[in-house]
């Protein structure tokens, strides 16, 4: 008797066209077994379809039942079957339960999809990087997704506190060309600040800076971020796909390079939506950008001038007339250039610097000081000055001495 892997050869021969005689000289068989073999039909192998009986199997029923009350740790089910008379082994019964045991995830939720224009969804991520010294840092992004077009803005910022958020966010407008309805977050303290009853409290200067832009603020249930689940992608994919063996100068340069892989991954189909993202972004219909004097008021921050006549500003020190030290001023980032005014005065101004640490000084920027004794206010003292007085003949004093009238 041959082997069965030699049958299977006979017969896969015998399908391709070949006579018994040339499966005989090509297997090296008589022609008479190759006959043999090619002409007996396919038998069902014996143990084919047979079914070893298992001890769980007269209690998969009551098995059944407990599982669908919730009931799948094997230590309690093998306690209980134990006590129906069960003799087997928690491996068996681990092997069975497997299958019907419910996926360890977060709970399922529903997908939304928004109509054009009501809703882009932001949030903060953490990056980090490598200096020319080999030190470690964090460097935070924001991110900003439009709902419908898919259209995406990073950018890269050295503090995540509200008034860099509020500039991030009139960036992404700006880059948009238009402002959304709505706009999704988390309870960032930066954005709610509590709830009493049920109710949101929204941080005040957030509340204001979102009625003057024109959106409505909305944030996703406590410990559920998956329910913006747009932007937290996009967030693990600047992680994943954007930063990873980036090189860069500075905060500046890092920042054009984010702009330009975020026009190069708008330009492609979007692997949800099977649209181009640029392409749909007219079709967002975006509420107009408010008024350049409205825009322009959340990109100004208040800080105070030091002894020293410096200005901190993302750990950079910028240099003003010592003049000013000990005043309030405004300073604003425009045009890649620090502006510093006192009250509608610009004192100062310095191309930006993205390094921390970095002092700039001011041209002149003590011109006087060292004259006036540090003091910049006027000094309380007397003024003298030029008058003018009126010169007359002595005759007339001699007259005035004797009584006599002059004139």
């Amino acid at each position: 008797m041959i082997r069965s892997g030699l049958i299977l050869m006979i017969k896969d021969s015998a399908e391709k066209g070949k006579s018994a005689y040339a499966i005989s000289k090509e297997l090296g068989i008589s022609k008479n077994t190759a006959k043999k073999y090619m002409e007996q039909p396919a038998q069902v192998h014996e143990l084919k379809g047979s079914h070893k009986g298992s001890k769980l199997d007269p209690y998969k029923p009551q098995l059944h039942e407990w599982m669908s009350q919730g009931i799948f740790n094997c230590e309690v089910l093998l306690e209980r079957l134990q006590g129906l008379g069960y003799h087997g082994g928690k491996s068996i019964l681990k092997d069975y339960v497997h299958p019907y045991r419910p996926a360890r995830s977060a709970p399922a939720v529903q997908r939304y999809e928004t109509p054009n224009g009501k809703q882009a969804q932001m949030d903060w991520g953490i990056c980090q990087y490598m200096d020319k010294e080999g030190q470690m840092h964090k460097v935070p992004v924001f991110v900003m997704i439009l709902g419908t077009s898919r259209v995406k803005y990073i950018e890269f910022v050295k503090r995540c506190d509200l008034r860099s958020m509020e500039r991030c966010i009139l960036n992404a407008f700006c880059y948009f060309g238009g402002v959304p309805k709505e706009i999704l977050t988390d309870n960032m303290k930066t954005v709610v600040i509590g709830r009493e009853g049920g109710k949101i409290i929204w941080n005040p200067q957030f509340e204001d800076f979102a009625v003057d832009m024109g959106f409505l603020p909305k944030v996703c249930k406590v410990r559920r971020p998956q329910t913006k689940g747009k932007v937290e992608r996009l967030v693990h994919y600047v992680k994943d796909n954007f930063f990873p063996g980036r090189s860069f100068v500075d905060l500046e340069d890092l920042n054009r390079q984010a702009l330009a892989w975020c026009k190069k991954a708008d330009s492609k189909v979007h692997g949800t939506t099977g649209k181009i993202p640029l392409r749909e972004l007219a079709s967002e219909n975006l509420q107009e950008l408010p008024a350049q004097e409205v825009m322009d008021r959340y990109r100004w921050e208040l800080r105070r001038v030091t002894r020293e006549g410096f200005v901190s500003f993302d750990g950079v020190r910028y240099g003003v007339s010592w003049q000013y030290s000990g005043k309030d001023v405004q300073v604003r980032l425009h045009n890649g250039e620090i502006e510093i005014y006192f009250g509608e005065v610009l004192v100062a101004k310095h191309t930006t610097q993205y390094t921390s640490g970095k002092i700039l000084w001011l041209p002149g920027q003590y011109k006087g000081l060292a004259e006036r004794n540090g003091i910049a206010g006027p000094y309380s003292v007397a003024q003298e000055q030029d008058i003018q007085v009126e010169t007359r003949d002595l005759d007339f004093y001699d007259r005035l001495l004797r009584g006599v009238s002059y004139g």
